[in-house]
């Protein structure tokens, strides 16, 4: 099995959140330690905003350690209908289609996903394996 990292994971280890740090590095650890750890191109820009280079995106998220996934047409087409559910459902534009593209990809591919916003991936990919605080 392979885990997905969701961006707020690996933010909290690369700014040093005194809050959530400990907590995400041992989460990215333990699922090291059992399965392939995959980001995708959502989670990489999301992530490189913080650095000034390509190459320190690089170095911070190193490809041999974090696998690079492209986001399938079928994961794109569920995120879709997932976030048109959750704007139907009152949920707010401020909730950017990008996180449920990175839980369609999870819940598609059958990864399991680090992150620390279990309340929407419950909701709209009930199945998805999650690891949260």
């Amino acid at each position: 099995m392979s885990t997905i990292i969701d961006s707020n994971v690996l933010l909290d280890v690369l700014t040093d959140n005194t809050e959530w740090r400990d907590w995400s590095s041992h989460a990215i650890t333990r699922a090291a330690e059992s399965s392939m750890l995959v980001i995708n191109a959502i989670i990489y820009a999301e992530v490189s905003v913080g650095f000034i280079g390509i190459e320190d995106v690089d170095d911070a998220l190193p490809p041999d350690r974090f696998a690079r996934e492209a986001i399938p047409c079928e994961a794109a087409f569920l995120a879709g209908k997932a976030y048109l559910s959750y704007r139907r459902r009152g949920g707010m534009r401020s909730s950017p289609l990008p996180d449920f593209l990175i839980g369609a990809h999870a819940a598609v591919k059958g990864h399991r996903l680090i992150t620390r916003d279990a309340i929407r991936f419950r909701s709209y990919f009930p199945k998805l394996d999650l690891i949260t605080p």
